[in-house]
């Protein structure tokens, strides 16, 4: 295990070792969005049980519309489907509400199969929007 190599994800919703470095990858991708004044700068890691990368991804990588972890399934293509083993590395929360594009990244990540979400950022976007309760899967 290093630095470019963590190792295998850890599993249920205490964050491991593991988890802290993938999670540090996907902030280092985050530096790679071009800049924006009205979006956020995200990185995102999709990484197999065994600690392989599967994709990664930045915002704007491809588009100024792009979300990091759109980006890192689109290169997945049809092997996105049936990523239950798989662990996502997100600097911030995968977007519930999208202006730009159909979907919202969460509904994304839940068609892919994706159970485990590992986040670096949880934003309040609203007094009224609620917070994840304990145990729902942010980590």
């Amino acid at each position: 295990m290093t630095a470019a190599d963590p190792g295998a994800p850890g599993v249920g919703a205490l964050a491991s070792a593991a988890d802290r470095g993938w999670l540090a990858q996907a902030i280092d991708l985050s530096r790679r969005c071009p800049p924006s004044r009205t979006a956020y700068a995200v990185g995102a890691i999709i990484v197999a049980a065994d600690g392989a990368v599967l994709a990664g991804g930045y915002s704007r990588e491809t588009s100024p519309h792009d979300h990091a972890e759109e980006v890192a399934l689109a290169k997945l293509g049809p092997a996105a489907s049936g990523l239950g083993a798989a662990t996502l590395y997100s600097s911030l929360e995968p977007c519930r509400v999208r202006a730009s594009r159909a979907r919202p990244c969460a509904e994304l990540v839940i068609e892919a199969g994706l159970r485990r979400v590992v986040i670096a950022w949880l934003p309040r976007l609203a007094p009224s929007t609620p917070p994840y309760s304990a145990n729902s899967g942010a980590i």
